[in-house]
């Protein structure tokens, strides 16, 4: 973000999603792992919500979220995952991250994007809803 004297304010909402499938046990950002969402180019980004959604059953694992400054990711969050059978009485493994708490704030800078894994080889659906700067 340019350092300017003027205050700077959240410009055009966006929405952005990725499945990923492939199981990938590293924690340091190699291997297979999607991209969630793309800082905005000139002044960076920041995000208000991220929803993580099993598409079926589940085993015991993680889903890792990583800070990539667009050469090498930063593991940020694990999410454990339960063991889950999904039926007409259970639903789907589901977590949301509000990140306008301050322990969970994402901001991206111009450059950066949000990435995630899972752990295990199960198809996990994740959205991203924020705003450009």
């Amino acid at each position: 973000m340019t350092v300017v004297s003027t205050p700077i304010f959240a410009q055009a909402p966006r929405h952005s999603a990725v499945a990923i499938s492939t199981a990938n046990t590293n924690r340091d950002g190699t291997g297979t792992i999607g991209t969630v969402f793309t800082a905005e180019a000139t002044d960076g980004s920041s995000l208000d919500n991220i929803v993580i959604t099993a598409t079926g059953t589940t085993t015991a694992g993680v889903v890792r979220l990583y800070k990539h400054n667009g050469s090498t990711a930063f593991l940020w969050r694990e999410i454990l995952v339960g063991a889950i059978t999904p039926s007409a009485t259970i639903g789907v493994f589901t977590r949301r991250i509000d990140c306008s708490r301050p322990e969970n704030a994402c901001h991206l800078p111009a450059g950066w994007s949000l990435r995630a894994s899972t752990h295990n080889a199960e198809t996990f659906n994740i959205h991203a809803e924020g705003f450009d700067y």
